[in-house]
């Protein structure tokens, strides 16, 4: 069978577009990352880019350090939501 390169292309976009108008609930703010870790099937190491270290998003998760604005801004452009959802 021959895919088009739409649909090799356009599926996970696709899947992304249903989902896009999806509200986060009023959540604390790891809860949030943890969710968006999850539906993104991402690891900790994953996030060095917008933390520093894989340290730094584990204390995150684990409610020891609070995520910074400029981290919030960052994981924002990185999950295509607002920077306020992590704050």
């Amino acid at each position: 069978m021959k895919m088009s390169i739409c649909s090799i292309w356009c599926r996970p976009w696709s899947r992304l577009s249903e989902r896009e108008n999806i509200e986060i609930p009023d959540a604390p703010p790891a809860d949030v990352l943890a969710f968006l870790m999850r539906e993104h099937d991402l690891k900790q190491s994953d996030l060095r880019t917008e933390f520093g270290t894989q340290s730094v998003v584990s204390e995150v998760l684990r409610g020891k350090r609070n995520i910074t604005a400029a981290q919030a801004k960052a994981l924002g452009n990185r999950f295509a939501v607002s920077p306020a959802a992590f704050l």
